[in-house]
């Protein structure tokens, strides 16, 4: 029986799925890193985004889902990624697009990759842990405050949307 028991443990152990990095840090759009970890205890959406393309109207969504829930603790990261060529050719340019067209004031990386070989760790995480590949821009991953990933969202879910806003007033209460 003791046996047994220690070879399911074992089992069970070494079948588990590695542990989403949220450590490893992004390169930020104002300089710096960006860490998830930075913000354990808080809730935070991650969303690829790109600058040209039909979804980019979203950043003004995710401007003001951050604007309605960051001073209840929510930070909304976006990643700009050119992994589906869309994307503006330099960081400046991401970033002064972003301000003039949106505002855009929340956490923001340079431009990163998400899918593929190249991926940023958490994006290689993401898929090892959760199973979840961005299959197009703005992509949605929900974290609550273990670092425990909530719920991923396709491009067509809109930040504002109840699917997204109801799992964040679940996880701000």
């Amino acid at each position: 029986m003791i046996r047994a028991l220690a070879i399911f443990t074992a089992t069970f152990l070494t079948t588990q799925a590695a542990a989403l990095d949220l450590d490893t840090p992004f390169q930020s759009m104002s300089g710096g890193t960006i860490s998830i970890a930075q913000w354990d205890g808080q809730p935070v959406l991650v969303v690829n985004t790109v600058s040209m393309c039909a979804f980019s109207g979203q950043y003004r969504d995710l401007q003001d889902l951050y604007d309605r829930y960051r001073d209840q603790g929510l930070i909304v990261l976006a990643v700009p990624s050119d992994d589906f060529k869309q994307e503006l050719a330099t960081n400046a340019e991401v970033k002064n697009f972003c301000e003039l067209q949106y505002g855009i004031d929340m956490p923001m990386t340079e431009i990163t990759s998400v899918k593929g070989a190249d991926a940023h760790p958490f994006y290689q995480s993401l898929r090892e842990d959760v199973g979840f590949t961005p299959r197009w821009n703005f992509n949605k991953v929900l974290i609550d405050r273990n670092g425990d990933v909530v719920e991923t969202y396709g491009s067509q879910v809109a930040p504002m949307s109840s699917a997204i806003t109801h799992q964040i007033d679940a996880l701000i209460e």
